[in-house]
């Protein structure tokens, strides 16, 4: 005769059913571990600066991540954090609110791990960007008015009983700021065999802000003497909202530049670890981005442009401070996804943005080390 379990049947049927969950959740995370593991670490290129100078820019690729950009180190730890805390399990339908790059990163990890994933994004998102959330197997679901992405994205993952990644709140913790090879470990580490391995700057912009909060906590935690230096877009709600402290500003506008600059101020932007903020043109953020293809070969996208942007502004005041030392920024993404946006002339014309007294700055800039540009849009 069979010996009675000393349980009761419910206790041991959600005892055998967490041990199904655990099972499936621990295959999961091998396998977003063993992908990490099977990606070299990204480049850091030097753009060709004046001997004279003495100062060094280093360009990260994050371009060369599988899934093409910077987003891919997010989309991994937005997967480990939510597998870490049970979010997602085996079934589970995977949502997100994006501009882009952050639901092609998300698509590769769900099909990874078998995973559905749909994601709110604005329709004026690049065609290429959505060529690839869809290669990757994702479903595009398209909001008219950006802002109302993250509504929509709520009520999607209701309805399919999913799970809302919440790149714009979750980004900020999702990273160990600490190190664990994060990206500001991985630009040091690197730097360590440079003549100065210890940047002056580091320059990006902020899409989620989770980025410029690993880096800003980190170079603290590490005592590092750099300086952290964020880059804003057009109509983005970081640069005012930082400069007033008003941590519900809003513009309620899109930006041009995909990837950075946000409507609001997005929960996973921490202003205290930022020293300093620089607004940056749309039209300057182009003229830059193909100002570096032209110099060096590298195609990046919009945001890269906006962050050299501001590298150019920081590097003139060393210049004329007789500081000498090095600057890091981010290649965030490959100008591949730009083809009919960004460095196709009849749109950049369409969008009524004039390119040529920028690239002018530019070219003056880096024959004389002088900082000239063309005054704001509406002077």
């Amino acid at each position: 005769m069979p010996v009675p379990s000393e349980e009761p049947p419910e206790r041991a049927w959600l005892d055998r059913s967490c041990s199904r969950t655990r099972s499936w959740a621990d295959e999961a995370v091998r396998r977003v571990i063993a992908d990490a593991n099977r990606s070299a670490d990204t480049h850091l290129h030097v753009y060709p600066l004046p001997d004279d100078w003495g100062i060094d820019l280093y360009l990260k690729d994050e371009s060369v991540h599988p899934t093409g950009s910077l987003k891919h180190r997010l989309a991994r730890s937005l997967f480990l954090y939510a597998l870490a805390n049970g979010w997602i399990t085996e079934g589970t339908t995977i949502v997100e609110a994006s501009s882009g790059s952050t639901a092609v990163s998300e698509a590769y990890f769900a099909r990874l791990l078998g995973l559905d994933f749909i994601t709110v994004v604005p329709r004026r998102t690049s065609p290429e960007k959505i060529a690839l959330i869809e290669r990757y197997g994702g479903r595009c679901h398209f909001v008219d008015v950006p802002a109302e992405m993250y509504t929509e994205a709520e009520r999607l993952a209701a309805e399919t009983g999913g799970h809302y990644m919440d790149q714009f709140t979750y980004a900020e913790r999702a990273t160990d700021w600490r190190g664990n090879n994060n990206i500001a470990e991985s630009v040091f580490s690197q730097l360590a065999q440079e003549r100065y391995p210890v940047p002056e700057w580091i320059v990006m912009g902020a899409g989620t802000g989770g980025t410029s909060a690993t880096i800003g906590r980190y170079l603290r935690y590490r005592r590092h003497p750099t300086r952290l230096a964020v880059v804003d877009p057009e109509n983005s709600a970081f640069f005012p909202g930082w400069a007033t402290r008003a941590a519900d500003y809003a513009t309620g506008m899109p930006s041009r530049i995909e990837g950075i600059g946000r409507p609001r101020m997005e929960p996973s932007f921490v202003p205290g670890v930022i020293d300093l903020m620089i607004p940056v043109p749309d039209a300057a953020s182009i003229a830059a981005m193909r100002h570096l293809n032209a110099v060096t070969g590298l195609c990046a996208g919009g945001s890269t442009g906006t962050n050299l942007w501001g590298v150019w502004q920081l590097i003139a005041r060393m210049l004329r401070d007789g500081c000498r030392g090095s600057v890091v920024t981010l290649i965030c993404d490959g100008g591949e996804r730009y083809r009919h946006s960004y460095y196709d002339d009849a749109w950049v014309a369409a969008q009524g943005m004039d390119l040529a007294p920028y690239t002018a700055a530019l070219d003056r800039f880096l024959a004389t080390g002088k900082w000239a540009p063309p005054p704001p849009p509406g002077r």
